[in-house]
């Protein structure tokens, strides 16, 4: 009986064993399994890693190759637009040397049409005939010996005597002379003086200057009427001179001497109106902050 419970017992005893033997087994199978299936992660994970590691260093050496390029576009746009600029520059000044040329052109055209003027009329002159002398009312004696040969008449010695002074003067020497007589103070010879100037170049770009002139020396003469007169005539000659705010302001000054001040007032407020960036307009300013201040 003991017999049979040892036997027992030893077959119980196999039996577990190799049931854990069995079950160890199991174990190990499915740890390997999962070591294996680690290790395969393991060499995607790396192979996911290598992956973006040659993306990032593709992406990045294209990126390096974009914004160099970039830079070189951004340096070849840069110097174009440079290159662009100094060619403009140098246009433009050589169009601002071109228009001063032009314009000095301008002025010394007009001043040969000036002086082609004054030749024309110095040969109008020259080419007249003088004027015959008056005929005698008694007959000549012709037992007399001068019948024969008349006497020169006098009267074409002042015709000759003006043309030879249309020949010597040119609008520069009449303009320069006129001045002269102006900053002198030879008031007179200097109205005659610019009144031929204006009368004899009537297109000349300092006919309005002359008559202007003529305004102000009467006005420094104390005629302001005639100061008035020499204004309003500048101001219908030459209604687009350069000198017309002189002259409305040479007006405005004149009707406020002849106790004028309602006519005074509205040639000041027109020239502030019309010419508000002149020099004139600040005097006129001046006069008219004068004007409303009350007269004693």
């Amino acid at each position: 009986m003991i017999m049979i419970r040892k036997s027992l017992t030893a077959i119980l005893s196999l039996v577990l064993a190799i049931a854990a033997t069995v079950q160890l087994s199991a174990a190990t199978k499915e740890q390997l399994q999962m070591m294996a299936d680690i290790r395969m992660l393991q060499l995607q994970s790396q192979e996911l890693q290598n992956l973006i590691a040659s993306l990032t260093g593709a992406l990045t050496e294209a990126l390096k190759a974009v914004s160099t390029r970039l830079d070189q576009q951004t340096d070849a746009t840069r110097k174009a637009f440079a290159d662009q600029k100094l060619v403009v520059d140098a246009i433009s000044k050589d169009l601002s040397v071109v228009r001063e040329k032009v314009d000095d052109s301008n002025v010394r055209i007009g001043s040969l049409a000036q002086e082609v003027d004054a030749l024309r009329q110095s040969v109008v002159l020259l080419s007249a005939p003088p004027p015959a002398a008056a005929e005698s009312t008694v007959p000549p004696d012709p037992s007399s010996p001068d019948s024969a040969a008349p006497a020169p008449s006098p009267v074409s010695q002042p015709a000759a005597a003006a043309a030879a002074a249309a020949i010597v003067s040119s609008p520069q020497r009449m303009w320069n002379s006129a001045f002269a007589d102006y900053t002198a103070g030879d008031y007179d010879l200097a109205v005659l003086g610019f009144e031929a100037y204006a009368r004899t170049f009537p297109k000349s770009d300092m006919a309005d200057d002359a008559q202007v002139h003529i305004c102000t020396a009467y006005s420094n003469e104390g005629k302001y009427d005639k100061a008035l007169e020499a204004c309003d005539q500048a101001i219908r000659t030459y209604p687009t001179g350069s000198a017309i705010p002189e002259a409305f302001y040479r007006k405005g000054t004149a009707l406020q001497r002849l106790q004028r001040p309602d006519a005074a007032r509205d040639a000041f407020e027109h020239l502030l109106k019309t010419y508000p960036e002149s020099p004139e307009a600040t005097l006129a300013q001046q006069r008219l902050e004068g004007l409303k201040q009350p007269q004693p």
